[in-house]
């Protein structure tokens, strides 16, 4: 008898590189992209009771984190809130108040002040349910 010879067997990858670059793909089309309304991350503190927030799209959004503040998910300075807000003509406008667990009791007060100073007295603080 001869001598016999040994083929090695090899898997072929090709079909599994594809499989990984069409579920790749897939992900990336996919995923769910950020809101560009919430451009801070806040932690909100929640609530026991009280109404949900109604989704009022003509509300004015302000955004505050602990050294940040942003407008309908615009970042802000103080000062440049404070010429933002001195902007609005209709006194009656909601404004909704999102912020941040962590946010200084004294940071808080200087926007609250900004808001009186301008009138602004429509003001909902918004928290987690």
């Amino acid at each position: 008898m001869g001598k016999r010879s040994r083929q090695e067997v090899t898997a072929d990858i090709t079909p599994m590189i594809d499989v990984v670059f069409l579920l790749l793909i897939f992900f990336m089309t996919s995923t769910v992209f950020k809101k560009t309304e919430l451009a801070l991350l806040l932690n909100l503190p929640k609530t026991e009771s009280g109404e949900s927030a109604a989704a009022n799209n003509k509300a004015l959004i302000i955004e505050v984190s602990k050294d940040k503040t942003a407008i309908d998910g615009k970042g802000l300075s103080l000062e440049e809130l404070e010429a933002k807000l001195s902007t609005i003509k209709n006194k009656e406008k909601p404004i909704d108040l999102r912020v941040d667990k962590e946010v200084k009791y004294h940071r808080l007060v200087k926007i609250l002040d900004l808001l009186k100073k301008f009138d602004l007295s429509n003001l909902s603080l918004i928290t987690e349910n």
